[in-house]
């Protein structure tokens, strides 16, 4: 077996690097855009501690310890504002989150819109709780069957 080259990691890279934009342009799914993002940047991870490799140097090992550590804030606050937003619409879909533009932005309108929402079943519901109605004082008659 022949050891890997630069080339070999290069185009592993590379492949990451495609797949992730692929996948972020393709899909509405903010957690999958969210994902395809990520799956950019290990791309580019990749391909800068291939050339460091490559160059005896440790500067893009450094840079990708970086790299890893700004990805680690950034998708915690991703995760924190895509739950915010599914807070708001009850979905995940990019399309639905208009109001999010900028005044004078037009909007954008779907070739194919979207099937309405099922109305969600209605919750159970409990009796309000608060002070004990006022019960009738039991005759003699029954007072004293007791």
């Amino acid at each position: 077996m022949s050891p890997l080259t630069l080339h070999d990691y290069l185009a592993v890279g590379a492949i990451l690097f495609g797949l992730g934009m692929v996948g972020f342009l393709a899909r509405r799914n903010l957690i999958i855009m969210f994902l395809s993002a990520e799956m950019m940047l290990q791309g580019v991870a990749l391909n800068l501690t291939a050339f460091a490799r490559y160059r005896g140097n440790l500067q893009g090992q450094a840079f990708v310890l970086f790299l890893l550590t700004v990805a680690a804030c950034e998708a915690a606050i991703a995760l924190a504002l895509i739950l915010m937003l599914f807070r708001r619409n009850r979905s995940l879909d990019v399309s639905l989150w208009q109001e999010l533009r900028e005044d004078d932005q037009p909007p954008n309108l779907d070739e194919e819109p979207l099937p309405p929402a099922p109305e969600p079943e209605p919750l159970p519901q409990l009796t309000p709780a608060g002070h004990e109605p006022v019960h009738a004082e039991p005759s003699h008659e029954e007072a004293s069957h007791v």
